[in-house]
């Protein structure tokens, strides 16, 4: 699995704040595929879809306390 970064425009981060920053692309193409977003405030978006089909979710904003609702529809593309 090789990942690939790149960087985004500003969006709404967990924490609230409109920021930038890489996202990363990861797949196994045979299943796993990982997407996470780092934001340049801090905060961190993750979205790993294994093999399984399952699907787990979560959103750290930059202080480390964990966001109860992560999903975003922008989230990934």
């Amino acid at each position: 699995m090789t990942g690939t970064k790149r960087p985004f425009d500003p969006e709404t981060a967990p924490c609230g704040k409109r920021s930038g920053g890489e996202r990363l692309l990861d797949d196994d193409e045979y299943g796993l595929v990982i997407r996470d977003q780092f934001f340049d405030c801090g905060c961190r978006m993750i979205r790993h879809e294994y093999h399984d089909g399952s699907i787990h979710l979560s959103a750290i904003r930059h202080d480390g306390k964990r966001v109860k609702d992560p999903i975003q529809p922008d989230h990934g593309k």
